[in-house]
């Protein structure tokens, strides 16, 4: 309805909109002065790091400068965010990546994401008087798959020593960091979930208030933590002290996880999950994440001429937004571990299912609440890096407390947040994602990456359910569109963040033409400002084999940036002594 909208919006000039989705390769330089995108992308022969935060950023390309790997880079990038962002990562989380490998061309998955307690089971909260899954407190705490996954990373393509990867971060828990625009507004609307906890509210509430933009936070608990992590490895953090803190901590509330349920977690290696789209091959990871919903867009969209229709263009927009709507119902029909349930990931990703599904798509009516498909065989607060060192090595890398600040329980001793993924878990026994001992919950963060001929792009974009929806508008601007990764990240989008219903939030950057063409479809648009954070911050890498070039771009929706590896310039001049 027109009422839940501004009519008023900036009529985007056309000479905007065709410098906004000219193709990286072909760039139209005479009109540069008229571009819609907002910010260069970072070109460069060396490596590059692309975060969420730039003291992260900073601290990834350092690592670069001192010949570590793209893998080397990543987890010192993530460790870095995990306190200068603390609300939304940290070793409390879960972690997902995709290497790819320049010398090989191969890919390599790595789900790092953590179980159920043994002893959280459907009947322990019955008998607690719960009859859905907890959203906040130790009840919703899974096992955090985070350390681990960086000790995979690092003992498979890590270069530099294990401990030298934790510098950045233990300095900035050391010594603090100037608290950045977005961080203050996050940090704001956590404050009363960390009320709750004394520890959150002893180390992350100083003052008796979250801290302000500009002054400087510390937290030298969680410092200790990364310095045994850096000593010992992750035996520190699953078999040492941290452990027997968290476990101390949560079992004082709720007598729910114990050592074992820690010792006894591994990450794991996958093959990641494809589909081509118009030439590009596009990966994503297998359940428990939520990528095959990115994959099954896809193939709806590839049933459909955008490319002809345009980028401002109702009818595309809806067959987008039906798309999302076909897709997440069958997400929630049947995403689960797929170690405890079948799940088709085949059959959804498959082109003959999604020529099914996108049969029925009304191009004159929203379908508003659409029910799952029978495919053959038949959870918003997080952070994502992507990096590419100078050999054209790729890490696309996400970590999440889940919800912002976690289940808002920090540990004794370490000051660590603990997430609250558990609360993805459902208790109903006939669905797929019932929680159960040790099973791994509905994942919404996924890392991606695609490719053609000799272009390789790693990327990704946060916001719970927002990401496979952005992740499929991602990859339609650069195929169908032209653009360049940054342009991409910059481009408009819209978002679903519930289940069912008409609605979708929308940026304002839209024309009023097709804002109109979309409700008169049936669709009710929730406008938002131009670069809305429920759309998603990303970031991506592009390594164009051929030339050897690095190209880096980071969303304007958070405070990040792409910052290139630091070239040896003063060794060089040395060596001219």
């Amino acid at each position: 309805m027109a009422s839940m909208r501004k009519l008023t919006l900036p009529h985007i000039a056309l000479a905007a909109i065709i410098s906004a989705v000219m193709p990286m390769h072909a760039q139209n330089y005479t009109s540069h002065l008229d571009r819609s995108q907002a910010r260069s992308m970072v070109i460069t022969q060396l490596g590059i790091v692309a975060t969420s935060q730039t003291l992260a950023s900073q601290a990834g390309a350092q690592v670069l400068a001192r010949g570590g790997s793209a893998a080397d880079a990543a987890i010192a990038a993530d460790a870095a965010m995990g306190v200068v962002e603390p609300m939304n990562s940290g070793i409390g989380g879960d972690l997902f990546a995709i290497h790819w490998d320049a010398k090989t061309g191969k890919l390599a998955g790595l789900n790092a994401s953590g179980w159920a307690p043994e002893k959280l089971t459907v009947d322990f909260l019955r008998q607690k008087g719960y009859t859905q899954m907890p959203q906040e407190g130790v009840f919703s705490i899974t096992v955090p798959g985070c350390v681990e996954g960086w000790a995979k990373l690092h003992q498979r393509f890590g270069r530099l020593p294990w401990a030298e990867l934790f510098a950045p971060a233990i300095y900035f828990a050391e010594h603090g960091f100037p608290v950045t625009e977005y961080i203050d507004a996050y940090w704001r609307s956590g404050q009363s979930l960390l009320e709750k906890d004394a520890n959150a509210r002893r180390i992350y509430l100083p003052n008796g208030r979250p801290p302000k933009v500009g002054e400087v936070f510390r937290n030298p608990e969680y410092a200790r933590a990364l310095e045994l992590i850096a000593q010992e490895g992750e035996s520190a953090f699953y078999r040492g002290p941290i452990a027997q803190d968290i476990v101390k901590t949560v079992d004082r509330q709720g007598d729910v996880i114990s050592l074992a349920d820690f010792s006894n977690y591994q990450a794991e290696w996958v093959d990641p999950i494809s589909t081509t789209y118009r030439g590009w091959k596009v990966y994503e990871l297998p359940p428990n994440g939520q990528g095959m919903a990115a994959l099954e867009m896809l193939n709806i969209f590839e049933r459909f001429p955008l490319p002809e229709w345009g980028f401002f263009n109702a009818d595309a927009l809806h067959v987008k937004m039906e798309a999302q709507r076909l897709a997440f119902a069958d997400l929630r029909r049947y995403l689960a571990d797929p170690r405890f349930a079948k799940v088709p990931v085949e059959g959804i990703i498959s082109k003959e299912y999604a020529a099914k599904r996108a049969a029925t798509i009304d191009m004159n009516r929203a379908h508003c609440d659409v029910e799952p498909g029978n495919p053959p065989n038949a959870g918003n607060d997080t952070i994502y890096l992507a990096v590419v060192d100078k050999d054209g090595n790729i890490v696309s890398l996400i970590q999440s407390l889940s919800a912002g600040f976690g289940s808002g329980v920090v540990s004794d001793e370490f000051g660590i947040l603990l997430q609250n993924r558990g609360g993805m878990f459902v208790l109903d026994p006939s669905h797929p994602d019932v929680l159960a001992p040790h099973k791994r919950p509905y994942h919404t963060i996924i890392p991606a990456f695609m490719e053609r001929g000799d272009l390789h792009i790693g990327f990704g974009i946060m916001g719970g359910y927002n990401q496979p929806q952005a992740h499929a508008q991602f990859v339609s601007d650069i195929v169908d569109y032209g653009m360049n990764i940054q342009a991409a990240l910059e481009a408009p989008r819209f978002t679903k963040l519930d289940w069912g219903g008409c609605d979708f939030m929308i940026e304002d950057r839209f024309p009023p033409f097709v804002l109109q063409g979309l409700e008169q479809k049936g669709h009710i648009l929730i406008m938002r400002g131009a670069y809305a954070s429920p759309m998603g911050g990303g970031q991506a890498v592009l390594h164009n084999s051929s030339t050897g070039i690095n190209y880096g771009a980071s969303s304007p929706r958070k405070d990040g940036a792409a910052i290139p590896e630091p070239a040896p310039y003063f060794e060089s001049a040395q060596k001219k002594k």
